[in-house]
């Protein structure tokens, strides 16, 4: 007859279930370790004629892409009017093109891209990391005879005007004319989250509906066309979020750009790639957008009234040196501060509502936190 010892038997199986959870331990862990050497996780969004919009940010929109904060994402995008704009289209055409989305803009932007964990009142920070454009770009105004307020002298130019550009990618330039190279600088002249239901642009069509599309034509508290030139790799703009899962928007891509804009357009062009991280901030809280750069933090405000723009920049700018951490200040030594170093410049004066930035060097703070 064949005996158990009842306690050495479980003793064993106590063993070997606590070997058992200790292995699958080690296992979780090396591959949380392996996540986190691995980085965020990585996603490609193509640009397409279902994953792209012309003009207009669409808040019912379905999701292109769904991501987790923290997550890259590494964007295409195309060229205005969903790519109808390509080297050799004439004059007649792009205004036709532009006539042809009334109220839209002539812009295409890919998305939009939902973040999970993002809820109104948090604010989306967006991480530009790299940018590889295409291999042309054009200029063009519209002819001031048909669109006199469109361009800083309109009126001064009847005709329109268009120039394509072949670019050397090798030394990201484009030449103008022999004699005359422009270096690259790409950057994103509309970046947007989900629109602000408050904003108070006319919707599509003439809708009453809040949550009725709105053009891309205007940058607002959502971002969306900012022209800001200073948004090219390795900077970062913070935006605040209306609406769930942030729903971002990239397009309107630029190659180069002066401060202005005057005569309508940037170098317009298009990206193979912009790779974007976007990150949900819940310990922020912002009404405008706010942008940095490795030796800059940039403040931002936009009107149709220029001054009026310069008024809310300054503001901005004001209220973020008062609140700043790393060196107490009220708003009177604030204010003192944004007249002596800030450098207030004008982004641009064609999107209707037009764009004031002010540029706060940081070499100003020898206090670190």
């Amino acid at each position: 007859m064949v005996t158990f010892n009842i306690n050495k038997l479980m003793v064993t199986m106590f063993a070997a279930l606590n070997l058992l959870l200790v292995a699958n331990l080690a296992v979780e862990n090396a591959q949380a370790a392996e996540a986190k050497q691995a980085g965020p996780k990585r996603h490609k969004l193509p640009a397409t004629l279902e994953t792209t919009q012309w003009g207009w940010l669409d808040p019912k929109e379905s999701p292109k892409l769904t991501v987790d904060s923290g997550d890259i994402v590494s964007i295409e995008t195309m060229m205005h009017s969903h790519n109808k704009i390509q080297p050799g289209t004439t004059m007649d055409e792009i205004v036709a093109l532009r006539k042809a989305n009334p109220g839209g803009g002539p812009h295409s932007v890919t998305g939009p891209i939902y973040v999970n964990g993002a809820e109104p009142g948090d604010v989306m920070e967006i991480r530009i990391l790299r940018i590889v454009p295409k291999p042309f770009g054009v200029n063009f105004n519209l002819p001031g005879k048909e669109f006199p307020t469109i361009g800083a002298l309109a009126p001064e130019f009847p005709e329109g005007f268009v120039k394509y550009f072949n670019f050397d990618s090798k030394n990201r330039q484009a030449e103008f004319k022999p004699g005359v190279m422009i270096d690259l600088q790409p950057f994103p002249g509309t970046l947007a989250v989900g629109i602000d239901p408050d904003d108070p642009a006319p919707r599509k069509g003439g809708a009453k509906d809040s949550m009725a599309p709105v053009s891309t034509l205007r940058p607002w508290k959502n971002g969306s066309n900012m022209d800001l030139n200073e948004l090219q790799e390795g900077s970062t703009i913070y935006i605040p979020i209306f609406l769930k899962g942030g729903l971002v928007w990239t397009g309107d891509s630029h190659c180069r750009q002066g401060n202005g804009e005057v005569n309508l357009t940037a170098l317009e062009c298009s990206y193979r790639e912009i790779a974007l991280q976007l990150i949900v901030r819940k310990d922020m809280k912002l009404e405008w957008p706010r942008a940095e750069t490795k030796t800059h933090w940039i403040l931002m405000g936009f009107d149709e009234d220029l001054n009026k723009a310069m008024v809310s920049a300054v503001r901005e700018t004001v209220d973020f040196l008062a609140s700043q951490k790393m060196v107490p200040l009220d708003r009177y030594e604030a204010y003192s501060i944004t007249s002596m170093a800030a450098d207030c410049r004008v982004t641009q004066v064609v999107d209707v509502r037009k764009g004031v930035h002010c540029m706060v060097p940081k070499s100003i703070f020898t206090k670190k936190k």
